[in-house]
C-alpha cells in the first residue's frame, strides 16, 4: 500500500508539474505576443509622430523615410517593414494625428466651463488645433498631392474620410435644429474653411487682432443662426 501511495504521489507530482510547465509555457507565450504587438505599436506611433514633425519642420518636399525613421529612433528595415512608401506613412501619419486630435477635441468640449455658449467653445478649441503643426502638416500633404501623382489619390481618399468624421462629429454635438435653418447644413465646412484661411494668413503675417476679430464674428454668426437653446448641453 506504501507503495502505491508512492507511485499514486509520483504520479500526481509528474503530472501536475507537466500541466504547469504547459500552462507557464502558454502563459509565457501569451505574454510574449502581447509584448511584442505593443512594442510593435510603439514603434509605428514613434513613426507616425516622426512624420508630422518632418513635415511641419521640413515640408514635404524635405521630408524622407530615412529622416523619418532617424527621428523615430527605428531601423530602415523597420520603418519599411511598416510603411514600405512615403506616400503610406505621411497619409497614415496625417490620420493618426487627426483621429488623435479629433479626441483631445471632445475631451475639451466636454470639459468647457460651465455656461460657456457650445458654439464658441468648439470655436476655440477647434481654432487652438487647426493654428499648430496638425493644420501645417495636411496643407503639406495637400499642396504636394496637387502635382505627385502617388500622393493624389491617398490625400484624396484620406479628405473624404476627414470631412466625414468632422460631418458626424458636428451633428452628434449638435443636433439639428427643430425649425429648418440652411446655415446648419453647411455649418462645419464653412467653419473649417474659414479657419484653414486664418492658419494660411499666419504664415507669412502676424495679424493676431484681425484674427481675433474674425473669430468673434464667427462667433456671433453662430450665436445668430443656431441658438444656444437649441444645441444639446453634450
Amino acid at each position: 500500500m506504501g507503495i502505491l501511495r508512492g507511485h499514486l504521489r509520483s504520479g500526481l507530482t509528474v503530472s501536475f508539474s507537466a500541466g504547469t510547465r504547459g500552462l507557464v509555457t502558454n502563459a509565457v507565450a501569451v505574454l510574449g505576443r502581447r509584448t511584442q504587438a505593443e512594442r510593435s505599436a510603439s514603434m509605428r506611433a514613434r513613426l507616425l509622430d516622426a512624420t508630422i514633425e518632418c513635415l511641419h519642420d521640413l515640408g514635404y518636399a524635405r521630408t524622407s523615410t530615412p529622416e523619418i525613421a532617424r527621428r523615430a529612433g527605428v531601423s530602415r528595415g523597420a520603418q519599411l517593414h511598416h510603411f514600405p512608401t512615403k506616400a503610406e506613412l505621411v497619409t497614415s501619419a496625417v490620420e493618426h494625428l487627426f483621429d488623435r486630435r479629433r479626441e483631445e477635441f471632445l475631451q475639451a468640449f466636454r470639459a468647457r466651463p460651465a455656461g460657456q455658449d457650445p458654439a464658441e467653445a468648439a470655436i476655440d478649441i477647434l481654432w487652438s488645433m487647426v493654428s499648430g503643426p496638425t493644420f501645417y502638416a495636411w496643407l503639406e500633404l495637400v499642396v504636394a498631392a496637387r502635382t505627385d501623382a502617388e500622393l493624389r489619390e491617398p490625400v484624396a481618399q484620406l479628405t473624404t474620410r476627414l470631412g466625414a468624421v468632422i460631418e458626424q462629429t458636428f451633428r452628434e454635438l449638435f443636433p439639428a435644429p427643430t425649425v429648418a435653418n440652411p446655415f446648419y447644413d453647411v455649418a462645419p465646412r464653412f467653419a473649417f474653411a474659414l479657419l484653414d484661411g486664418l492658419a494660411l494668413e499666419r504664415i507669412h503675417g502676424d495679424g493676431a487682432d484681425m484674427q481675433t476679430s474674425v473669430l468673434q464674428a464667427l462667433k456671433a454668426l453662430a450665436r445668430l443662426v443656431m441658438p444656444a437653446g437649441e444645441i444639446t448641453q453634450k
